[in-house]
């Protein structure tokens, strides 16, 4: 266990401090730094599933308010869960298999990418991890009292995130697949009620702000293959194809096929069912399954090592247990682990970039302290924009937002109350210059937003501003707009679209893409 922690704990704090939050981070980093009345507020609008998270952050945070620490608990959890894995992998099938697993799991690149996320998957997975081994200890020793710590471990960790209840159907075709007798049912029966019982008002609370992953599609045999690639040390290549097969392999070991398997299918399968109908799949909802492929291969390395310590050589039979074999089996497995390491070295390097999360927070504060004046007025486009200036408030602070009636804590939203249509035509009817905070998706001329807001926003610009300056960094733009004069206003035989009519020349014009997952992605 001890091995395969240090891997983890040295793969998640390297390049822990990227330099920057991105914007499911920025929503953890200033929840969680409120107080605890106001989490609550929010809670009972938006973000109920990461409530328990959020409180959990908030201890954290009072600690000291920094990325690192803010993604600490992450890591942590990573390290714990590598060591979970091993455990369950020498429970299973032996200290071989078991080191392996746990190898596996840490140098698996979707693990070190959530091990360094401000956000709940990693320690959701632990939870998992520990209840799973939980689970088999209360098998073995057949007493109803054995049953309390799992429901233990279970109750938190399904709080933590309710999609992590599909693994109470992974443990029950374990439990099948074991053939336990009737009172082991009994046991996990009463464990597994109450943990569904104290997470039923969750649900409840959650399904009305089922809005949040409105963003997610139906997932098809794409999303299913991106799925097995990220569960393997490997996207492609040796590493890829090799762990496929010893994943074949390893279901000869029967008792740790009977844990692993299900761990690894039921969940994804459950929620990509499910969302054929009502989308609530995506990849880092069942980061917990991980486990079960990393023991899963492990125990197929695990059989064909057994297997090629009985060879005979010159008629003479070689032992597993014999010390050069073993030796070299060993020497063998470890540089195999270091190779897929090796291999997945530029993976991992683009996980440790801010430039590959979805958005750089940091870059947008950082460019607008060069560009805006202190009293400028700076308007978002669209509204959670504003989480760049949450999260990094000194690029902001001395602007004015000039949409914003109340503040995101007093609220009780994510990034703050803005005002109405007819407050906000008025206010933008005070100013000669306004700077304007968007991603690329909302300034193109085909995008149309819902929110009324969002409309008089992109209106009044296009009727009363033109664009003076604009820079754009890392899908951040950042335009200065004023007023327009008489030689801006556009002639009737301008054609639409025009440069004097769109204030760039079109040409400019960033291409349509759909809107990123806003707002805040479970």
């Amino acid at each position: 266990m001890a091995v395969p922690m240090a891997v983890m704990l040295a793969i998640g704090l390297w390049g822990l401090d990227r330099g920057g939050m991105w914007g499911d981070e920025s929503v953890t980093f200033q929840v969680a730094q409120r107080t605890v009345p106001q989490i609550w507020r929010l809670l009972h609008d938006v973000d109920a599933v990461h409530g328990l998270y959020y409180l959990f952050m908030h201890a954290v945070l009072a600690v000291h308010p920094g990325e690192v620490v803010l993604r600490l608990p992450s890591v942590c959890a990573a390290t714990v869960t590598a060591g979970l894995v091993a455990a369950l992998g020498v429970r299973l099938a032996g200290p071989r298999v078991g080191l392996g697993a746990g190898l596996l799991y840490a140098i698996t690149p979707m693990t070190g990418h959530y091990a360094q996320e401000g956000r709940s998957y990693a320690l959701v997975a632990a939870g998992v991890a520990g209840a799973t081994l939980l689970l088999l200890g209360a098998v073995e020793a057949a007493t109803a009292r054995a049953w309390w710590p799992y429901g233990t471990v279970l109750a938190p960790t399904c709080l933590l995130h309710e999609l992590a209840v599909p693994v109470l159907c992974a443990h029950a075709l374990t439990l099948a697949l074991l053939r336990v007798p009737r009172a082991v049912w009994s046991g996990w029966g009463r464990a597994a009620g109450v943990v569904v019982l104290l997470l039923l008002p969750l649900v409840w609370v959650s399904q009305g702000q089922s809005g949040q992953v409105a963003w997610l599609e139906s997932p098809g045999w794409d999303s299913a293959g991106r799925l097995v690639r990220n569960f393997s040390p490997g996207p492609d290549g040796v590493a890829f194809w090799g762990s496929l097969l010893l994943m074949a392999v390893g279901l000869r070991t029967r008792r740790l096929a009977a844990v692993a398997l299900p761990l690894l299918l039921v969940p994804p399968v459950i929620l990509m069912t499910v969302s054929q109908a009502r989308p609530l799949f995506h990849d880092r909802y069942v980061l917990y399954s991980l486990a079960g492929a990393s023991l899963l291969v492990a125990a197929g390395a695990g059989q064909v090592a057994g297997a090629l310590g009985r060879v005979r050589w010159d008629g003479r039979r070689v032992r597993v247990g014999g010390r050069r074999v073993r030796a070299l089996l060993g020497v063998t497995g470890v540089l195999a682990l270091a190779a897929a390491f090796v291999q997945q070295l530029p993976v991992h390097r683009q996980h440790r970039s801010a430039a590959h999360r979805p958005d750089n927070l940091a870059v947008v504060s950082a460019l607008a302290i060069r560009q805006m004046r202190p009293g400028d007025p700076v308007l978002f486009v669209p509204s959670v924009g504003r989480l760049a200036a949450l999260a990094y408030p000194k690029g902001f602070r001395q602007v004015r937002d000039i949409a914003l009636r109340e503040s995101a804590p007093r609220s009780g939203t994510l990034w703050g109350r803005e005002a109405t249509p007819v407050e906000l035509r008025h206010r933008l009817g005070s100013v000669d210059r306004v700077w304007i905070v968007a991603e690329a998706y909302a300034l193109d001329p085909r995008w149309s937003p819902r929110d009324p807001v969002e409309r008089t926003k992109l209106a009044v610009l296009a009727e009363e501003f033109t664009v003076r300056e604009e820079h754009a960094r890392d899908g951040v733009i950042l335009r200065l707009h004023v007023r327009k004069t008489p030689a801006d206003t556009p002639s009737t035989d301008d054609p639409p679209g025009s440069a004097t009519t769109a204030g760039l020349p079109k040409a400019n014009h960033p291409p349509a893409r759909p809107a990123p997952p806003r707002p805040g992605p479970w």
